[in-house]
């Protein structure tokens, strides 16, 4: 307050603007929070997409290059009017039919590396343990592996075979029927011997024709191996028709 020449009073200064009552300025903390919230929500959609790719879209990738390499197969097939089917290690040697699974045709090729089984296809054994195909018609097993999920996920339903099943193995001049005879849900990836000449581990003891289906297991994971083990019955010639066995009918 200041004195004026008639002694009155005079407010010379207007008060300075102080912080709205019941309100504090947002500190560094808060921001923090706010910052790392919106870093979570990315790496969450970031993480939901990887997700979508590995089970769904390289599936849709892998199914679209086996179909192709299928129809290879079976316009090579078509192309040879006479004599045996050559072995043909190059785009596939067959195709593989496991009504239980409920997936369609699978082509079989050579090899299990993980570039060969990530085009959507089954692949027999090279190493640790050499297959033996049923084309040679010698006495052995036929081991196969592929992946349970994403990249084609052809074994996806592998869980669903029973005891009895039928697993038909599709070539140029014959079908091969095998019959399920024993299932190893879980076993280390590392157990080689699910993969042996005569399969022990499954009881057998003699030698014979036998065929064998791995893949990962818990579903989403690679930790341990689900084994199928089959035994042929009956190996039925191609007619003209190709017609299938009634196993698949």
């Amino acid at each position: 307050m200041a004195a004026t020449a008639d002694d009155t009073a005079e407010q010379t200064d207007a008060p300075e603007a102080g912080p709205v009552p019941g309100r504090r300025p947002i500190g560094r903390i808060a921001t923090a929070v706010s910052v790392l919230g919106e870093l979570l929500i990315t790496a969450g959609l970031v993480l939901g997409l990887f997700v979508v790719y590995s089970l769904w879209w390289t599936n849709v990738i892998a199914d679209r290059k086996a179909d192709r390499e299928g129809d290879k197969v079976r316009d090579t097939w078509a192309q040879q009017d006479t004599g045996p089917g050559a072995l043909d290690t190059k785009d596939g040697i067959g195709f593989l039919h496991v009504p239980s699974m409920r997936n369609g045709e699978v082509l079989v090729e050579k090899g299990t590396s993980t570039e060969i089984l990530n085009d959507g296809v089954a692949g027999y054994y090279t190493d640790p343990a050499k297959a033996t195909l049923p084309t040679t018609g010698k006495a052995g097993n036929f081991t196969l592996a592929a992946h349970r999920d994403g990249h084609g996920a052809k074994f996806h339903n592998i869980d669903k075979v029973k005891v009895g099943d039928p697993i038909v193995f599709e070539t140029r001049d014959d079908w091969y029927v095998y019959k399920v005879y024993d299932i190893l849900p879980e076993t280390s990836k590392y157990n080689v011997k699910v993969l042996s000449q005569v399969p022990t581990e499954s009881g057998r003891k003699k030698p014979g024709h036998y065929i064998t289906l791995t893949t990962c297991t818990p579903v989403y994971t690679s930790r341990y191996r689900y084994v199928v083990w089959g035994e042929l019955v009956r190996v039925q010639k191609v007619d003209s028709k190709r017609t299938p066995p009634k196993e698949l009918g």
